[in-house]
This record gives C-alpha cells, structure tokens and sequence, in this order.
C-alpha cells in the first residue's frame, strides 16, 4: 500500500501561484509514477500533470502546460506541482495519485493509477 497525504491548496488571486506537495508513504516511493488530478464540481475528474519515478519524463495537461510544473525529490518521498498564472478554472480539488512504474511512459487515464490522495482545494478568486 501506498498512502498519499496532499498539501498547499488554499485561496489565490487569478494571476497568482500555489504550490501543492504529496507526501507519500508505504512503499519505495521511486518505484512509483506519480500524477496529479483535478476535480471541479459536477465535471469529471482531469488529469493534470505525471512525472515518471526518476523525475526525468513529464506529461502535461494542455490546458496547464507553461504554467503548471511538476517535479519530485525521491529522497523526500514528496512529489510537487507548482501553479503559476492561475486562472478561474483552475479551481478544483488536486489530487495525488500513484502507480507502480517499469518504464517511463506516463498516463493520463485515471484508472491506471493505483493510489490516491483524499485531495486539497485549490480556490482562485478572479
């Protein structure tokens, strides 16, 4: 089992910058993808941003590319994504979610992922 705890949501101004942690526990954190998700009420859950267990691949959502950044530190156990220039529609609940990786192909389906954080709001006032 993987147990994920996220961090860093709160209140910002459109324009302004977030950034969310996950700290994971459990199992060896570098044998995991790590990906973050997002849900707005009454849309489906998004993806967001993945980074492979060795931090060198990432994938993007368009809709954050440029603004978005995620990145991990294994010795940490803690995966990140820093939000920059939020937008109105970035409002939602992130999640962490994680799975078991080999490679470093990254997924943007939610199913693959295994584990998941119970999530932090992320609220952007225009």
């Amino acid at each position: 089992q993987v147990q994920l705890v996220e961090s860093g949501g709160g209140l910002v101004q459109a324009g302004g910058s977030l950034r969310l942690s996950c700290a994971a526990s459990g199992r060896t954190f570098s044998n995991y993808a790590m990906g973050w998700f997002r849900q707005a009420p009454g849309k489906e859950r998004e993806f967001v941003a993945a980074i492979s267990w060795s931090g060198v691949t990432t994938r993007y959502a368009d809709s954050v590319k440029g603004r978005f950044t995620i990145s991990r530190d294994n010795a940490k156990n803690t995966v990140y994504l820093q939000m920059n220039s939020l937008k109105p529609e970035d409002m939602a609940a992130y999640y962490c979610a994680a799975y078991r990786s080999y490679d470093s192909i990254l997924y943007a389906t939610a199913r693959i992922y295994n584990y998941w954080g119970q999530g932090t709001q992320v609220t952007v006032s225009s």
